[in-house]
């Protein structure tokens, strides 16, 4: 599919995505968490439990 077969609302979205991408990549990363969860971050894959005991906020 060529640029010139999208509409004008996907070829308005495609710009502001890349330019969302741009911005994500030029802010500084994020600092380490002290004494945080070691592994895979709980909220993105649902993961509510540490040492047996479920944890719920």
């Amino acid at each position: 599919m060529t640029d010139d077969s999208l509409p004008p609302a996907a070829k308005r979205a495609l710009a502001e995505a890349e330019e969302r991408r741009r911005k994500a990549d030029a802010e500084a990363p994020l600092p380490t968490e002290l004494g945080g969860r070691n592994g895979p971050e709980p909220v993105r894959y649902g993961d509510w439990e540490k040492k047996g005991i479920a944890v719920d906020f």
